[in-house]
């Protein structure tokens, strides 16, 4: 930087203001992308069913982490997490009903931090899990209120109901059972409460345009935003999906991209042999839909089973609500290349966690295993070239990574690793763990999963009062995705495993130094 003097001192402001002004020339700006409950079922990850043209290409320009794993697998804890860059026993949010800022109130923030180093923040959708925060999406994070994705849904369809649904034969029902509950005394959201016991379907193809649910309304809103910003600050933006999250809502035209009869089944549908019943769970989360029967619990290494047909109903509906959440994203990528910021904008994409499709006989997240945990990860620095990267990563490695790709010093608070270097393909060394981390809890327990990039190490131990006493434990499972990538048999038990299952103990021993205080 040069600075011309004419023989007067300037003020050390206005020499501040200079530096300032130089430095947020430079900055990038950052997109960053959520999308709720989507697994790595995306053509840029080797499915052969997607169709996800606007994800693949967006892989094929930045950086696709082929074994990132979230630190949780459900919405609260997995975005808490990698929205502070803490993990879930330092955040204390484990749950959907814990308050980030009751048990960190001074936390900072990736959004926050941005805020504080001189970008304009906004976001629409959902980033944050809104029972997670407060009312105004943590209103210390953005620059401006959280924007309303409603102003931006068809004026022809108004409000889906519920939230949800927009096809006529689900809102006839919707009034048939609304004035039922209002005959029956009830009023207001119980009238809707009691409604919704008789509609809330798992799915529905209704013949609408995208904005008539809300991530087209989303979308919609990102896009009018970008076409607005006028402010010379870089840009910081969060939008967030809700699809493919249950119910599974979409406009028709993506529904018709699949056939039914072709949509996979999963290939195993059982426990895992030698695993232990309370690894999993009894789809609490799909029984509360009206159209689903009532699940066969699991005995022996059976799991809870639905017909084939309704298998097919819901993956073809989670098929057609990813592709749907990607034509969203291709409007507001298309929206950032028309006003010229493509080129000098981070892209971010990420899916909360993933999802069970019926393997192991399960629906929904709520595991430690593969489907719950494995997550979709990109990462687009316009300086940088494609690559691919196999080696495990964390979601709590997002928020250095961001700060150091901006040339922002990372707070000390994070628990992750920046990727920068990955990401730049500099051949400088790089102190990686050999592992991912994920965890999961069940009555009095708390399963800790080691991931490296072959196997998984399950331990289950004391967790009485949310307090950890790793010591004890109940169990543990080992898995060879090299030789078994459905995790049919725990191996722990297995002498040919010895030395595998030692060195992921040993890993184990590592995260307990580094996390479990």
């Amino acid at each position: 930087m040069r600075l011309l003097f004419s023989g007067a001192f300037i003020a050390l402001s206005s020499v501040a203001s200079v530096v300032a002004a130089e430095s947020d020339s430079e900055k990038k700006n950052v997109l960053f992308i959520a999308v709720d409950d989507m697994k790595p079922l995306l053509g840029c990850y080797g499915d052969k069913t997607a169709q996800t043209p606007v994800m693949n290409r967006l892989a094929s320009q930045g950086a696709l982490f082929t074994n990132a794993y979230c630190q949780q697998a459900v919405s609260g804890p997995s975005r808490a997490s990698l929205l502070t860059g803490m993990c879930p026993d330092n955040t204390k949010v484990w749950d959907l009903k814990t308050l980030i800022r009751s048990k960190n109130p001074d936390v900072v923030t990736l959004p926050q931090y941005f805020k504080e180093n001189g970008y304009h923040v906004a976001g629409i959708g959902k980033i944050f899990d809104p029972r997670s925060v407060d009312s105004g999406k943590d209103v210390i994070s953005w620059s401006d209120k959280f924007m309303d994705e409603e102003p931006y849904l068809d004026e022809k369809y108004g409000k889906p109901i519920m939230a949800h649904y927009q096809g006529d034969e689900i809102r006839a029902l919707y009034k048939k059972y609304l004035e039922e509950a209002k005959s029956k005394g009830l009023k207001n959201k119980k009238a809707e409460q009691y409604a919704f016991k008789y509609i809330k379907m798992t799915t529905e193809c209704a013949d609408v345009p995208d904005n008539a649910y809300l991530d087209g309304a989303t979308a919609e809103g990102a896009v009018q935003f970008i076409a607005d910003y006028k402010s010379d600050k870089p840009l910081f933006l969060a939008v967030g999906f809700k699809k493919p999250h249950l119910p599974f809502c979409a406009p028709k035209k993506y529904w018709d991209m699949y056939e039914r009869e072709d949509m996979p089944l999963a290939e195993y549908r059982k426990k895992a042999e030698g695993s232990p019943d309370f690894a999993y769970h009894k789809c609490g989360e799909l029984q509360s839909y009206s159209d689903i029967p009532e699940l066969i619990s699991f005995s022996d290494i059976d799991n809870v089973v639905l017909p084939e047909d309704k298998q097919r109903e819901l993956i073809h509906g989670y098929y057609a609500c990813i592709s749907y959440t990607d034509a969203q994203i291709g409007k507001v990528i298309g929206a950032l290349k028309k006003k010229d910021m493509l080129e000098n904008t981070i892209i971010v994409l990420w899916g909360d966690h993933g999802w069970h499709l019926g393997d192991h006989g399960l629906w929904n997240k709520h595991t430690n295993f593969e489907h719950a945990t494995h997550v979709p990860m990109i990462i687009i620095d316009p300086s940088s070239k494609h690559r691919e990267v196999n080696h495990p990563v964390e979601f709590l490695d997002i928020y250095p990574t961001l700060c150091e790709l901006n040339g922002l010093p990372t707070p000390s608070h994070t628990d992750g690793k920046s990727l920068a270097s990955v990401i730049k393909g500099e051949k400088k060394e790089i102190t990686l763990k050999p592992y991912a981390a994920s965890q999961y809890h069940r009555v009095n327990k708390m399963g800790y999963s080691i991931r490296d990039s072959r196997y998984r190490y399950t331990v289950w131990v004391d967790w009485k009062n949310k307090t950890t006493n790793p010591e004890k434990i109940y169990a543990e499972e080992l898995y060879d995705y090299e030789k078994d990538p459905n995790e049919t048999v725990n191996l722990v038990s297995d002498k040919k495993y010895s030395k595998a299952l030692q060195q992921m103990r040993e890993y184990w021993e590592d995260y307990k130094k580094d996390r479990i205080n």
